[in-house]
């Protein structure tokens, strides 16, 4: 009994009534000019046609047949104008449905009245309506219930045919499954980036902050302790820079980000690993101006990784920084000497994000150990990058 009555409790399942309402009231309009029955039937045709009505019958489906699916890029309901003959065809196919149904609801406004013409008959007066042709008895009150569970039963299986044939009619077309496909898998490989974004540059500043922290500490000179200060306090700020833009990224969907970082910029990572006691050996080739921006960007937060392993694995020591620029491709290499297992990096998500970053604009991230020397080396095509604009042009202004 419980579950007979569940639907008549749910809010969803009058939405969908009115939803049935709205072409039997344009339908009641039309009887009032001609009784011709197969008109309204006859010019949904030419209506349905028009590629702005599949997108306003999704609307509305959407408000009033699936609420909980409003606004969701996966709902079983399209909002979306026809792009082809069949979408609009199908469109017609829905007007068409949808006004039969509409008789339905028609009929479940005749109902009620049949109860109350039942009430009424006994106290004499005859009934009408669908109770047209019984006698006035008290009794006939006993029987004024019995049109409303036909009411209910018109208003709950209504709504669902409803529901189905828009779910089957105006449901997302292969196009815009794939369009919704590419919306999310853009989504969910943004939000991996920003999350490797703030890995890198909190990670880096953190790392710079505890070695300066430490060497200012043991070194007992107040000089060399207001230089690593300072470092800290700049490391920090560009970290604090980088985390308010992805949070305003994450807040705020489609508001501009301030401009990331580019390898024509390195020279701040380099200065910030100089500060915190490392000897740094930097050699640029090429015209890092040639650098398409994407790879560029990915470029400065391999750097940054590398330096940040550095620092965190071996400490302040020698690091020898390659970057070229020839032959169509980027490459960039990071090497510093194993200073025993202290010179070993860890197995964290530093170095997953440097192959993943390499990966996604089609180029390769190397790790080993070679000749007493842990190195990164990383070659990135400036060609091969038609995938990544994609992935970056809500976030590399």
């Amino acid at each position: 009994m419980h579950h007979i009555l569940t639907p008549l409790t749910s809010a969803v399942t009058y939405s969908r009534w009115l939803h049935m309402f709205i072409p039997a009231a344009a339908a009641s309009v039309w009887f009032f000019i001609s009784d011709a029955f197969w008109a309204p039937l006859l010019f949904a045709v030419p209506i349905g046609l028009i590629p702005a009505m599949r997108l306003e019958e999704g609307i509305q489906a959407q408000l009033l047949l699936t609420p909980s699916e409003r606004g969701r890029p996966d709902a079983s309901i399209a909002a979306a104008p026809s792009s082809s003959w069949a979408e609009r065809w199908r469109t017609v196919l829905w007007l068409e449905v949808r006004l039969l149904i509409s008789a339905g609801a028609i009929l479940a406004l005749w109902l009620p009245v049949a109860s109350i013409e039942l009430v009424l008959s006994a106290a004499g007066r005859p009934p009408g309506g669908l109770a047209e042709g019984l006698d006035p008895h008290w009794w006939n009150v006993l029987l004024a219930p019995l049109p409303i569970v036909p009411l209910l039963v018109l208003v709950v299986l209504g709504g669902r045919l409803s529901t189905a044939a828009a779910r089957w009619l105006l449901g997302p077309s292969p196009t815009d499954r794939l369009t919704v496909l590419e919306g999310l898998t853009e989504e969910l490989l943004e939000r991996n980036r920003m999350a490797r974004e703030l890995h890198d540059s909190i990670g880096h500043a953190l790392t710079v902050a505890v070695v300066q922290a430490g060497a200012a500490r043991t070194a007992n000179d107040p000089a060399f302790t207001e230089r690593a200060l300072a470092a800290i306090e700049e490391t920090g700020r560009d970290a604090l820079e980088d985390l308010e833009r992805v949070l305003r990224v994450l807040r705020e969907s489609g508001t501009p980000v301030s401009r990331r970082p580019t390898l024509a910029e390195a020279e701040r990572l380099l200065d910030s690993a100089r500060s915190s006691g490392a000897q740094v050996d930097a050699r640029v080739s090429g015209n890092l101006g040639l650098v398409p921006a994407p790879v560029s960007r990915e470029g400065y937060r391999i750097l940054q990784e590398s330096l940040t392993n550095v620092l965190r694995h071996a400490g302040p020591v020698s690091v020898r920084v390659t970057i070229a620029v020839d032959d169509g491709r980027l490459e960039l290499e990071v090497a510093n000497p194993l200073s025993g297992a202290a010179g070993l990096p860890g197995s964290g998500s530093g170095l997953r994000g440097i192959r993943e970053r390499a990966a996604l604009l089609g180029g390769k991230a190397r790790t080993e150990s070679r000749e007493d020397e842990w190195r990164v080396s990383v070659s990135l095509p400036l060609d091969g990058i038609r995938w990544s604009d994609a992935v970056h042009r809500s976030s590399g202004r």
